[in-house]
């Protein structure tokens, strides 16, 4: 496992770099369209940023996936969520019927979503899986099963799991990504659901960024200031224990199976050189873990909306990346990548559809005509 690990991320150092070539292409393109230069500010720049991804000027957003990691957390017992564990089983089960909020969207917006039972601890009703994550061509309407463990252990008492589990919910999301390349997606986002994923999220990137856990904890779902204060508490307690610890020790020691399925998936989407849009504050870290286990991997990155949780802009600016929105929002699932995709689309539709101003000059005899009104 260690092995495949190991050459996973010497993949992506070895061809994660963007395509120079036609990165150079689009700049220039960008430079001559009938606008003055960067008037569309970061929609050039994501333009640009995709033909350095595909290694072509011109590309499309359209057929968009979204995948869902769904686990539960061991340090739920230390009262550190506002929810009981059963809304993981339900919105679980409840992404698959498209009546979850990210459910809404998806189906509003025709994106496929990909639900991945990595560690959800309550019992789900087996007419919901399935054991592939591919169906006709497109990514299963089911939950795909993979169900390392019925959730974390308690992370106040000692490690989340073992590092090999952590590898294995890495390798699952990387899979995903593959999946998510062979059904000819043009994007995909990575989102999650699991009770009590913002504190390990807080714990991950205490440890990571040498932050104090004031400036990484929120209150998730609306914590109470009894359960806030015992929060700080062990996000406090766990970054000291991962001091001197690498990216996958942390995450096996204070993370969550969503947290390193999502990781894995980020580190696919550079594998694939495909797109991978990052939703909220849980999508955050597990994009940072990406990029600190192959740095490479930041440049198929997208933002979509600043989450209200106060980490997630520390997440953000490890990364090097900005968010394209504020709506307040801090829902998770993936709910801020529909809106991210019609960004992208955006950007696409300037680059593919404006015209240069050589391209776009009329000559006299069309003028001539117009004035005759042939042309209206």
């Amino acid at each position: 496992m260690e092995t495949y690990f190991e050459e996973i991320l010497d993949n992506i150092d070895e061809s994660g770099d963007l395509d120079a070539k036609a990165t150079a292409e689009a700049k220039a393109r960008q430079n001559v369209l009938a606008k003055p230069t960067g008037a569309l500010g970061e929609l050039e720049d994501i333009s640009v940023r995709l033909a350095g991804i595909s290694g072509q000027v011109k590309n499309k957003i359209a057929k968009k996936a979204i995948v869902i990691m769904a686990a539960d957390n061991g340090v739920v017992e230390e009262g550190v969520a506002s929810a009981p564990q059963s809304v993981t089983r339900s919105q679980t089960i409840n992404f698959t019927r498209r009546l979850t909020g990210v459910g809404a969207m998806a189906k509003h917006f025709d994106i496929d979503l990909l639900v991945i039972d990595i560690g959800v601890k309550l019992p789900i009703p087996r007419k919901y899986y399935t054991e592939s994550m591919v169906e006709d061509d497109r990514l299963t309407n089911k939950i795909f099963d993979n169900k390392l463990a019925e959730g974390t252990a308690n992370l106040a008492k000692g490690d989340a799991m073992p590092r090999p589990q952590a590898l294995s919910a890495l390798f699952c999301g990387y899979d995903a990504a593959g999946a998510v390349k062979s059904c000819g997606y043009d994007v995909f986002g990575v989102g999650e659901m699991g009770i009590g994923n913002t504190t390990t999220s807080a714990c991950v990137l205490a440890a990571l960024s040498g932050r104090p856990a004031t400036e990484v904890v929120g209150r998730g779902g609306g914590l109470s200031d009894e359960g806030l204060q015992k929060k700080l508490q062990i996000v406090t307690q766990a970054a000291k224990r991962c001091q001197g610890y690498d990216v996958l020790d942390i995450m096996a020691s204070v993370g969550g199976l969503d947290i390193c399925a999502m990781t894995g998936a980020f580190l696919g989407a550079a594998a694939n050189r495909l797109p991978v849009v990052i939703d909220g504050y849980i999508s955050a870290v597990a994009a940072l873990c990406a990029c600190r286990l192959a740095p490479k991997a930041v440049n198929f990155m997208f933002g979509s909306h600043i989450s209200k949780e106060q980490g997630y802009r520390i997440a953000m600016d490890e990364i090097g990346i900005r968010p394209y929105f504020d709506l307040g929002m801090r829902l998770g699932e993936g709910s801020g990548c529909p809106l991210s995709f019609n960004v992208l689309e955006t950007a696409c539709a300037v680059m593919n559809g404006m015209a240069t101003y050589d391209e776009g000059a009329i000559d006299a005899d069309y003028l001539k005509e117009a004035e005759k009104g042939n042309f209206f």
